[in-house]
């Protein structure tokens, strides 16, 4: 009888599977306003930590209109460039309300609790494709308490990094055609024929309904296909992708951030289409993930401007942080 080799532990886990992307840094002393962890200091926390409930509100506003508008365009246009131009735009539009339902998740989209769960939670957690439930809350707390910790919801996401080119294409094209969310929405169609786990997959699959009678009252059905659907199950899971690499792809398990997470210099393009609503500044939101995300600029600047960020780990841009993902060589375990 062959012995069965004993079962990896998650420290040898990530020994073998992450840090191939991590860059060498010096430990940070603190300073006049960042502690050594680089977590602001009360007096600059308590400043940062100031929730803008009124510009929330209007980018809900805008997020929810939004898409009507694209719809209204479309029709009013009638040419087939217009439905073209709309694809990638009713993708990251997506995009947004998902950052919008993340902030929520941290309970800092408002400062009203009620409010915040509500409309960030069970509203626009529910419309672009998602499951607006808690549960999601305590899964995404696991992630920031311990990156690629044993509990870490996406390890297996930022593993192996960087890989040999073939394999990113792989993973892209299957974001690209559609294979990526077909795994997505599979468990919720199983769902709906097992007894006892339908409730989630009845409001998933009601709110998309709902989706789908917006377009039936412009006349426009076939549209709900073309600028809806068809754009989570491909454009959506590329941007996604790429995007989630840029925040902690070949990193490893670290009390110190800096080896947890990347920083990128976002473009104006990156932060419209890729990384709206200041999701790529991803550092300073896992240095304290009580900071709201409109702040989250001014504590990357701190960060920099008090050496916890050195130049040599910033990435110029998302381009240059995508091309050392797909520097590796031969591993047949992260195609």
């Amino acid at each position: 009888m062959t012995a069965t080799a004993p079962k990896p532990t998650h420290d040898e886990l990530v020994a073998t599977m992450t840090g191939g992307l991590v860059r060498e840094v010096n430990a940070f002393a603190g300073s006049d306003r960042l502690r050594p962890d680089g977590r602001p200091k009360p007096e600059l926390r308590a400043e940062l930590r100031k929730i803008a409930d009124g510009r929330n509100a209007l980018a809900v506003v805008f997020a929810l209109i939004a898409p009507v508008a694209v719809l209204v365009a479309v029709t009013q246009i009638g040419a087939w460039w217009a439905w073209v131009l709309a694809f990638p735009i009713m993708s990251s539009l997506q995009l947004r309300m998902y950052i919008l339902h993340h902030e929520a998740a941290h309970r800092l989209l408002f400062s009203n609790r009620k409010a915040n769960d509500l409309i960030g939670i069970n509203t626009l957690g529910w419309i672009p494709w998602g499951t607006g439930k808690h549960t999601y809350r305590r899964i995404h707390q696991a992630h920031h308490r311990d990156e690629f910790g044993p509990n870490e919801p996406d390890f297996l996401l930022y593993s192996f990094y960087p890989i040999v080119r073939d394999s990113f294409r792989r993973k892209l094209r299957r974001d690209a055609t559609g294979v990526s969310a077909w795994r997505q929405v599979r468990p919720r169609l199983k769902g709906l024929m097992t007894k006892g786990r339908r409730r989630t997959p009845l409001r998933f699959f009601g709110m998309q309904a709902v989706i789908l009678g917006v377009f039936l009252v412009f006349g426009q059905p076939l549209l709900w296909f073309v600028l809806w659907m068809l754009p989570f199950f491909t454009w959506y899971q590329v941007v996604n992708r790429l995007r989630s690499l840029g925040e902690h792809a070949g990193m490893t398990r670290s009390e110190d951030r800096r080896e947890t997470t990347h920083i990128v210099e976002p473009t104006i393009l990156s932060r419209i289409f890729m990384a709206p609503l200041f999701v790529g500044y991803h550092l300073p939101h896992h240095v304290d993930s009580g900071i709201p995300m409109r702040n989250l600029p001014k504590l990357q600047q701190i960060l920099i401007e008090d050496g916890y960020v050195p130049d040599h780990i910033m990435w110029p841009s998302y381009t240059a942080l995508w091309r050392a993902c797909a520097a590796g060589t031969a591993n047949p375990k992260a195609a």
